[in-house]
């Protein structure tokens, strides 16, 4: 009997921890495992690209998990340079693309993992495929980002958008010498706060030269005569640049998913149920950036673009096609980031997510250290909670301060998964030590503050 085949889509962290997984379960003889990745490199860190275009990683193979001779030594038939532009899901095959030699051929499967990422939403104005624009995410972004800035005429750089890409790359331009502008459409930077939270981080990047104009919604890019921008167009003003750097986010590559017929929720990633498997299809399974999650605070899917989600999905695929068990249930919407020294963290609902909802809350926020106030180097720290109205329910966490502020939040984490309250959670036994935590935690005491409210309100 012919071994199966697995077929992958993707040769980043979703999919190569996919197909490693299935490996680890099923030998050559037992299970053929072919991947296709479109570019040049594979199980790599997205995410420390701001860190080393800002050189605080020095070389870019330092991101590099795993290379593809690595993944073929484990008996993978990784492909590389390879995009699969069609996906015949009645047929069982995917259409595959050789991008060096122009060759396309078909590869049939028995099992599909697809795992085709995220996106950079890039905006469809005037100048936007300019030279000198740049969206950041792969690797190959990064280092055409890094070339362009050395070829730069000038020190001068605009990021358009202020969510955690943009802030991330803004420094990194900061460290290159640059004059950064950031360009955001909303209240305040860093959208996934509350803009009483934002507040703080536009003033702390104030502090650090970077100049943040708000509610600057883009209209063009200007560019010279040689093609490459020149200037940012707003409607309220024109902004010089030297170079740009996209940071509105991204949205799920479901190009080839749509094409085949396959389920998209509404935020436009694909549908699986808890093994991670395409909605429909038994064979199909889907994960990482290409897919929506449900959001286990609100109840709904949403799309979260995270190498943490990405891991996990790719080591619950490949169990599952592999012939094991695995499930993912879900997220509370975690994640932290940094600008220079300002840490922000959130998890959970803002108060938008929880009014789109239905859910009535209340709120606290309250500052204070990360140490002991009178231990040397205690640093400012403001800590933001909701709890449901009445039940006190733990319903978010926002975090903004300098060092040992973000981690913080993961015992709000920890909180929204176990479905504690407010009031429960001013017993947890955290670790104390002057060095480390005031006697009474700043998370603790936002929930002293939480159950206040919570209490005041029911009166």
């Amino acid at each position: 009997m012919a071994a199966e085949r697995l077929v992958v889509i993707g040769g980043d962290a979703a999919g190569m921890s996919a197909a490693s997984q299935a490996r680890r379960l099923k030998g050559p003889d037992e299970m053929g495992i072919v991947a296709f990745e479109r570019g040049h490199f594979t199980s790599y860190s997205a995410c420390g690209i701001p860190y080393w275009v800002g050189g605080d990683v020095e070389q870019r193979d330092d991101l590099i998990a795993r290379t593809p001779e690595e993944h073929r030594a484990r008996a993978i038939d990784l492909r590389m340079r390879t995009e699969v532009t069609e996906i015949d899901v009645a047929g069982q095959r995917v259409r595959a693309l050789d991008r060096e030699t122009g060759e396309t051929y078909w590869a049939g499967f028995d099992k599909l993992v697809i795992a085709t990422g995220a996106r950079p939403v890039r905006p469809a104005l005037p100048g936007m495929d300019a030279a000198g624009v740049h969206g950041v995410q792969t690797l190959d972004d990064g280092q055409a980002l890094l070339d362009s800035l050395d070829r730069a005429p000038g020190r001068r750089a605009v990021v358009v958008g202020a969510g955690y890409i943009g802030v991330e790359m803004a420094e990194a331009l900061l460290k290159h010498g640059f004059e950064v502008t950031v360009l955001n459409r909303g209240e305040q930077p860093m959208a996934t706060l509350d803009p009483d939270m934002g507040r703080l981080v536009h003033d702390a990047m104030d502090g650090l030269g970077i100049t943040t104009v708000n509610r600057a919604g883009v209209s063009k890019i200007i560019t010279g005569a040689d093609g490459r921008v020149t200037a940012v167009a707003t409607e309220e003003g024109t902004y010089p640049a030297d170079v740009v750097v996209l940071g509105i986010g991204v949205e799920p590559e479901t190009t080839l998913a749509r094409a085949a017929g396959l389920p998209v929720g509404p935020h436009g990633g694909l549908l699986t149920d808890l093994s991670m498997r395409v909605v429909g299809h038994d064979n199909i399974w889907a994960g990482g950036d290409c897919v929506e999650v449900l959001d286990l605070v609100a109840g709904r899917t949403r799309h979260i673009a995270l190498g943490t989600h990405a891991n996990k999905h790719g080591q619950i695929i490949g169990s599952n096609a592999g012939g094991g068990y695995g499930t993912f249930p879900g997220v509370v919407g975690t994640a932290v980031s940094k600008v220079c020294d300002l840490e922000i963290a959130r998890t959970g609902l803002r108060e938008k997510d929880a009014r789109a909802v239905g859910l009535r809350f209340v709120t606290a926020t309250i500052e204070s250290t990360g140490r002991a106030g009178y231990y040397p180097g205690a640093q400012p720290m403001t800590v933001k909670m909701l709890a449901e109205f009445r039940t006190g329910r733990l319903l978010g966490v926002q975090i903004v301060g300098r060092e040992g502020a973000a981690k913080r939040v993961d015992i709000a984490a920890v909180a929204l998964t176990a479905g504690m309250t407010v009031d429960q959670m001013t017993a947890l036994d955290l670790g104390y030590a002057p060095p480390f935590s005031p006697v009474w935690d700043p998370v603790l005491v936002a929930a002293r503050k939480t159950v206040q409210a919570v209490r005041a309100a029911g009166v």
